[in-house]
């Protein structure tokens, strides 16, 4: 079973697509009412902006998105929407919508956070394919709803990987699906999942559909291969690994800080569970190098980010422990 997906995974078309290509930042400009936007936040208007890079002016749509960040963050995250052909023969080829996550408020930890939440994307890009890219941004924002004195707003942010364009990668198509069953998923991918998710403290995710949603799952979305379901996860801002001060766990589990790792996988067979932990303790010495590899991560939060992750491997050391850990409080 493990072999034919290793083979499935290795087959995968690769898109020509070249801005999730390449790690290198990319320095940008956002310019348009961006004070407009954030009081409308909840509205979802698209507004006319220009995105540049490379010298480039491109004429984009931007909305505020997300649900939660929504709410606790004074900047939203956001959606970029490209004109047709615009982006043609630039690092944005082939694009057309693209979630910008963005610094959700001015103090230092909250900058730290866009890294660290990043850092999360690329430790799974090492353990799955089957996984989001993202390309990091350093941002200067420029309103022109302000006084032409104000100050100029720089930050970094992250583009993430749109689904069409994961799926034109991968090959997996989208499902759109109100509820799913354990035996639908391919057993190792989803036990991936589980484990990499339990890596960074992330109890933020389910696989059933969340309050005001039409359709399954909670951060993740749903492509099939053949008659198997996969569950690629995003939105890592609530996990342990990133420690945002707006951060607090589901009361329902039972821990008091995000910072507490808790097992939420379904049960899945015990051989899934040990390929999964041995694909990402296979990759120990390049997981706990990510963060020191994210520019603009101050110092000691790339040591906090390495220590939080060690203690996995660490615990994961007496491997049949932790697996009966994970078999006994399985869903």
């Amino acid at each position: 079973m493990l072999k034919v997906f290793v083979m499935l995974v290795i087959a995968l078309p690769v898109s020509a697509a070249p801005l999730f290509d390449d790690n290198a930042v990319i320095e940008a400009e956002i310019i348009g009412p961006l004070a407009t936007l954030i009081a409308n936040k909840e509205s979802r208007d698209e507004r006319p902006f220009i995105l540049r890079v490379n010298g480039i002016d491109h004429d984009v749509a931007v909305s505020t998105r997300g649900k939660s960040r929504a709410r606790v963050c004074s900047f939203p995250p956001l959606r970029i929407r490209f004109a047709a052909d615009d982006a043609a023969r630039t690092v944005f080829a082939g694009q057309e919508k693209l979630k910008l996550v963005t610094q959700c408020k001015k103090h230092k930890r909250s900058a730290a956070n866009v890294l660290e939440e990043l850092a999360a994307y690329r430790i799974y890009n090492l353990i799955s394919d089957l996984s989001y890219k993202v390309r990091l941004l350093h941002i200067r924002y420029t309103d022109t709803d302000a006084e032409p004195k104000s100050e100029v707003k720089e930050e970094y942010g992250f583009l993430i990987e749109s689904k069409t364009g994961f799926s034109e990668r991968t090959g997996l198509e989208p499902a759109k699906l109100k509820g799913v069953t354990r035996s639908a998923f391919n057993q190792q991918q989803i036990a991936q999942v589980y484990v990499f998710q339990y890596l960074i403290g992330n109890t933020d995710w389910s696989l059933v559909m969340a309050d005001g949603d039409d359709e399954c799952c909670h951060n993740g979305e749903l492509f099939k291969a053949e008659a198997e379901l996969h569950y690629v996860p995003y939105d890592f801002d609530l996990a342990g690994l990133v420690d945002a001060r707006y951060a607090r766990p589901d009361p329902a589990l039972g821990i008091r800080t995000v910072r507490k790792r808790r097992y939420r996988g379904y049960c899945v067979p015990k051989e899934a569970l040990v390929s999964a932990m041995s694909t990402i303790k296979a990759r120990r010495s390049d997981i706990l190098q990510v963060a020191n590899e994210i520019p603009g991560l101050p110092a000691k939060e790339a040591a906090a980010s390495i220590k939080y992750l060690e203690k996995f491997f660490v615990e994961a050391e007496n491997e049949e422990k932790l697996l009966k850990t994970f078999q006994k409080r399985c869903l």
